[in-house]
């Protein structure tokens, strides 16, 4: 893309003419419709063209160079999933007549379609649902999409479509995960699958929380199997993963009490604290200008590695330092950043596979370009209304920001959770 269709392309989002060095502030009024233009823009090339029975025929996957040569139809669950799952809580808010909402209500009619297709047999987008391991990864996030937003995404599917994902999710029992996070991806199908008073496997959901808990090193991290991993996994699967998992565990125990519901109260309560203290990590990671450390596995999932901040802002539970205006405007400027990048977008609108910009030579092994849509969790805050604090309050500075001026700043310690 030259440079005056890529300015043109910015200035059509609401961006202006970027800086790299200092990226501009939208009005902080338009700051929520700058990031619901974003994530309509990423997510709708792949629901508007599953929805109409025509995402293998018009998105060309780009694959990893170093690809591992697994079944290349992965790729479409894996955006599909991944990109469902980002935008579940911003399709549940109600629909209004506003700019935003005439997008929201748009991308929930591509969503409820694409549900539909991708498990229609029929389809010539039907899912890779019976083959390789892969799939239980992508069909949890679908899983976590529908108990993010249960009665814009599932109540309104018709009943053939519903038994058809049941049967889709039940005949995931065939793959074994392996002993690292894949044991959250079996737990949350099973959870999902309680929660609408489907006969589920237990055994899987609890194995899956145990494991995760045994695995916590403490001040907030917990390893990704027996080794400890420096990456961003914590946030891209782990620790939102539990929280949700065992959120919908204690309300399916709330309707029909079974077991020490104490206990598991507690377990909750300890698996949001913990998510917390994560995210103050990882709100400092943040630099005054909107950068973020690039390291460990999967870096090309982009802002998906913020989720562990982005899902305590969607559930009201930031940590107490971080101010729901203080995670906005941090947010808002490592996505300015990187989304101000040429080369995120290919040029008929896809992801491509990079960082900040088209890098595949950093992919891993098993990334595709579908994998690339994880990146729909950092925008979980949109699933709060325009009046909640996060949007409503006045900028603030983040910790980094406040740091490296000189200002006053909270300062940090372990905790012990």
């Amino acid at each position: 893309m030259n440079r005056r269709n890529f300015l043109h392309t910015n200035a059509a989002l609401g961006w202006g003419v970027l800086n790299w060095q200092k990226p501009s502030q939208p009005a902080a009024e338009n700051v929520r419709l700058y990031w619901a233009k974003l994530l309509y823009k990423i997510a709708e090339p792949v629901l508007k063209n599953l929805s109409q029975h025509t995402l293998v025929k018009n998105w060309k996957v780009e694959f990893s160079p170093t690809w591992d040569n697994r079944n290349a139809k992965v790729a479409y669950l894996e955006a599909f999933g991944r990109t469902i799952v980002g935008v579940a809580p911003w399709l549940a808010l109600p629909d209004d007549d506003t700019e935003e909402g005439t997008l929201r209500k748009k991308l929930k009619q591509y969503a409820l379609k694409s549900i539909e297709n991708s498990v229609n047999p029929d389809s010539p987008d039907y899912m890779l649902w019976r083959k390789e391991g892969q799939t239980l990864v992508d069909a949890a996030f679908l899983a976590q999409a529908f108990l993010k937003a249960p009665e814009a995404l599932w109540k309104p599917l018709d009943a053939t479509t519903q038994k058809r994902v049941i049967e889709e999710f039940t005949l995931l029992r065939r793959v074994v995960p392996p002993n690292n996070n894949w044991v959250l991806f079996a737990a949350i199908v099973e959870a999902f699958l309680w929660s609408i008073g489907e006969n589920a496997d237990r055994y899987r959901i609890e194995f899956g929380v145990r494991k995760i808990e045994e695995w916590y090193v403490g001040d907030g991290w917990f390893k990704d199997g027996e080794v400890f991993h420096i990456d961003y996994y914590n946030s891209f699967v782990i620790q939102p993963m539990l929280v949700d998992v065992l959120q919908t565990w204690l309300e399916v125990n709330r309707q029909a009490p079974s077991g020490n519901h104490q206990a598991l109260q507690e377990r909750y309560t300890r698996a949001v604290k913990r998510m917390q203290r994560h995210a103050d990590f990882l709100e400092r990671l943040i630099s005054p200008e909107g950068t973020f450390p690039a390291f460990g596995r999967s870096i090309t999932y982009r802002v998906a590695a913020f989720q562990s901040l982005t899902h305590a802002a969607l559930i009201h539970q930031l940590p107490e330092n971080v101010s729901p205006s203080q995670a906005r405007c941090a947010l808002t400027a490592v996505i300015k950043r990187m989304f101000s990048q040429e080369g995120v977008f290919d040029q008929e609108g896809w992801l491509t596979l990079g960082f900040a910009g088209h890098q595949p030579t950093i992919a891993d092994s098993y990334s595709n370009s579908g994998s690339m849509y994880l990146t729909t969790l950092g925008f979980l805050p949109l699933g709060l209304p325009a009046t909640d604090p996060f949007w409503s309050n006045a900028d603030a500075e983040w910790t980094q920001k406040k740091a490296w001026s000189g200002k006053p700043f909270k300062k940090d310690g372990a905790v012990n959770y």
